[in-house]
């Protein structure tokens, strides 16, 4: 079954439109789903939306309301919330471009494909690609998504282009909110030295196939053994040791670097001392 488009539409740079589809890109991983069991009676909980005053109401019935003052409510359909007019609802005009590398990572939240609407769109879409990818841009603009607008950005992804929902400024926290107390002073160069070291022997591709939801592994454990009726104690554990000094850190990063799982940091192969050459045998003196 083909992927459902999550957004039609066109990006337009300038006179330029380009017919294009939005699909997700990230999917829901492993999860254990819990529900709300009355004890006594092993059922489960349910829920159900009750007006005071009227008890139970039916789903037809509920619309939404915006609260202007305490108890005073502007209600509103559906379709007059559809009837809101906003270009950003059916194009994406791209408004801005930046240095890939200025983004921050805290304003990225949802990827998503961009792919073209039909043969007629992939000329211009793959014009666009090439652009962004030679000048090294990622371009920015906005769009309206499930009833919110968004600010977004659009960056190449091998055949592709990637867009990816950015936060608005107002949310996301200062950082400086939370780092004042830090100290600005330059670390230790030896410290320094060992902890570039230690990075470097933990270096390598990144393949997120090496990751798993260990805790789903753990939780799914601990079901399977409930449900062979074993008793289950919680185990208390030992507080993480904390160094409490220099010599503690400088002694952590070198055990850390030594240690097999490491790697420990492979001295150089001392060079073999070239042997020594013999003189030149003295030309006899004529006889």
């Amino acid at each position: 079954m083909a992927a459902r488009a999550y957004w039609r539409g066109q990006i337009r740079l300038a006179l330029v439109s380009i017919p294009v589809e939005i699909f997700t890109a990230t999917k829901s991983g492993a999860s254990i789903a819990f529900n709300q069991i009355h004890e006594p009676t092993g059922k489960r909980v349910k829920y159900e939306k009750v007006v005071p005053g009227v008890g139970p109401v039916d789903n037809s019935e509920i619309v939404k309301g915006y609260q202007y003052e305490k108890g005073a409510y502007v209600l509103l359909e559906e379709d007059e919330l559809e009837a809101v007019k906003l270009e950003s609802k059916k194009t994406l005009e791209l408004t801005q471009f930046v240095d890939s590398n200025e983004i921050d990572v805290l304003y990225f939240e949802k990827p998503y494909y961009v792919v073209p609407a039909d043969d007629l769109a992939e000329e211009a879409y793959i014009v666009l690609r090439e652009a962004l990818r030679r000048t090294k841009k990622t371009a920015i603009g906005q769009l309206t998504l499930r009833g919110r607008e968004h600010m977004v950005s659009l960056k190449p992804c091998g055949r592709g282009i990637v867009l990816e929902t950015l936060r608005y400024a107002d949310e996301v926290h200062k950082a400086q909110n939370y780092f004042r107390e830090i100290a600005d002073a330059k670390p230790d160069e030896e410290l320094l030295d060992l902890a570039e070291t230690l990075i470097e022997k933990k270096s390598a591709p990144f393949d997120p196939s090496k990751f798993h939801d260990r805790y789903v592994d753990a939780l799914k454990d601990l079901i399977e053994q409930k449900r062979k009726g074993k008793t289950i104690t919680a185990e208390d554990e030992p507080a993480p040791s904390r160094g409490s000094n220099v010599v503690d850190l400088m002694a952590a990063l070198k055990k850390s670097i030594e240690k097999p799982g490491g790697g420990a940091a492979k001295k150089p192969a001392a060079k073999k001392a070239a042997p020594a050459k013999k003189a030149p045998a003295k030309k006899r003196a004529a006889g």
